[in-house]
């Protein structure tokens, strides 16, 4: 049994480790097993996904997918790695650290009327998942309900970005966000590992070129990638460029060569970020983007474009017990949900 600081994971309290105050927690909790959780198919319900506390008190467990404002889902897979694992353990500890969080923007701005409904997590066999989230996400899509996903490794961007392909009927683009392109045929033999996410992209219907993605944030690159590259126009960022050319000229021509689709989805390893901002992750790059960066990208992004879905993926809580990766994550996706909350008019300002 493992033990984080504010990991509540299908918990257990011990002694008087733990104290509750409201929906604060406090101390350490012990990670165990509880009975209640529910399966459907491939995807887990646990405790914290029935809760109405979890994702800063917004989750409305007795309302239908297609009447939220936000889905959330988790894929807790992490069978596509080439060095680290321990991403899969991210959406369980992401939801038990959401109960000591309140829905509000870094400009202090509030939505605490936006309604999430907590999916639960895809569970099991990587082909079984695979073929259950790319259902799934194509319902949503065909819906018009916004989502977010939490992996996981990078592979599970996979089967979502086949949903979507799935549900449109139109092209549609994809902004990736990382310390790596991803665009690997295979990886250590694997076409579907986290190293081949936007090489299967490419594969879609909706996806007719190089032109539907982007990159940003990118400091490292594997030898097929980088003949590929030679060989093609890569709409490219590299953090060395984010540093160089500014976070805000780079978002403003991501944004440029993305507004001619109706749709885009951001894909966000977390691994774009610096190591010392976020170390807890598989395979850190140093020389990455800095919070600031992360955020005012961000904003440029949401405010510029029709982001329909987007993903956080790649955190690893057991590789650094400050769970400065997952805290990172959780405020890209309440900063998102901002910007959502916004364009449905349930923001409020200060």
């Amino acid at each position: 049994m493992s033990t984080f600081s504010l990991f509540l994971s299908k918990y257990r309290l011990e002694g008087s480790i733990c104290t509750l105050k409201g929906n604060q927690i406090y101390g350490t909790i012990a990670v165990d097993n509880l009975s209640g959780q529910e399966e459907e198919g491939m995807l887990v319900k646990d405790e914290f996904v029935k809760n109405k506390d979890t994702w800063c008190g917004l989750n409305r467990p007795q309302m239908k997918e297609e009447e939220a404002d936000v889905v959330i889902f988790g894929i807790p897979f992490d069978g596509g790695v080439s060095y680290r694992g321990g991403a899969a353990e991210a959406p369980k500890t992401l939801r038990a650290n959401t109960l000591c969080s309140t829905p509000c923007t870094e400009r202090l701005d509030y939505f605490d009327t936006l309604n999430v409904v907590d999916g639960g997590d895809f569970e099991g066999e990587r082909d079984e998942i695979f073929r259950e989230v790319e259902d799934y996400v194509a319902e949503l899509v065909k819906k018009n309900v916004r989502f977010t996903m939490v992996g996981g490794d990078h592979s599970v961007t996979i089967p979502v970005e086949r949903g979507i392909d799935k549900a449109l009927d139109e092209e549609f683009g994809i902004i990736h966000i990382d310390a790596h392109m991803d665009l690997c045929d295979a990886l250590e033999g694997d076409p579907l590992s986290h190293g081949s996410t936007e090489r299967r992209a490419l594969e879609l219907k909706n996806v007719k070129s190089l032109e539907n993605l982007y990159f940003i944030g990118i400091r490292s690159i594997e030898p097929d990638e980088f003949q590929f590259h030679k060989e093609n126009n890569i709409q490219v960022k590299t953090a060395y460029d984010c540093y160089h050319e500014g976070i805000e000229a780079v978002a403003a021509d991501c944004v440029e060569k993305m507004k001619k689709f109706k749709k885009v989805y951001i894909t966000f390893d977390i691994d774009a970020l610096d190591p010392g901002f976020a170390a807890g992750t598989g395979t850190p790059q140093f020389g990455g983007l800095t919070p600031r960066m992360a955020l005012t990208l961000l904003e440029k992004l949401f405010t510029g474009l029709n982001i329909m879905a987007f993903d956080v993926v790649e955190i690893a809580p057991a590789l650094d017990p400050s769970l400065a990766a997952m805290y990172a994550g959780r405020k890209i996706i309440t900063e998102g949900w901002g910007y959502w909350a916004d364009q449905l008019g349930k923001l409020v300002r200060k």
